[in-house]
This record gives structure tokens, sequence and C-alpha cells, in this order.
């Protein structure tokens, strides 16, 4: 996945968690516009995570954040 899909989905998550608290839920449309204007990115997206992590529509940006900074920061070995 592109690295500026990562960093946007860190702001999304951010965004949704300063404005609704912890509790609140995203779906991976939360980080596209509602127009098909990047079609490769929102595949890569609902491949991570329908078929890679097998989520639920929605999640809470709280998880999403932490496996998207998971992938940032790759473990040290």
């Amino acid at each position: 996945m592109p690295a500026a899909m990562l960093e946007k989905m860190i702001r999304v998550c951010d965004e949704k968690i300063a404005k609704k608290g912890e509790g609140v839920g995203l779906s991976f449309y939360a980080f596209f516009a509602n127009k098909n204007t990047e079609p490769s990115t929102l595949m890569a997206v609902a491949t991570w995570w329908i078929e890679t992590h097998q989520l639920d529509h929605f999640e809470k940006a709280v998880k999403i954040k932490a496996m998207v900074e998971g992938i940032k920061t790759p473990p040290k070995p």
C-alpha cells in the first residue's frame, strides 16, 4: 500500500477519534471521497481490510490506526 495512503489512514483515524472519541468506528470507505477517483488504491485498502485481515465492515478507529502504524514501523530484528 502506498506510504501516502498509510499516512492518510492515520490522519483520518486521528480526526475521527478527536471528533467522536476513542469508541468511534469507521469503514475503509472513510479514507476516500464519494467518487471513484483512486480505484487501484481503493482496491488495495479493501484487500488489506477484507481479505488480509478479515475485518468487519466497521472497526474502531483506534484499532485501525494501531494496525497501520505497525505497517509503517516494522518490528526490529
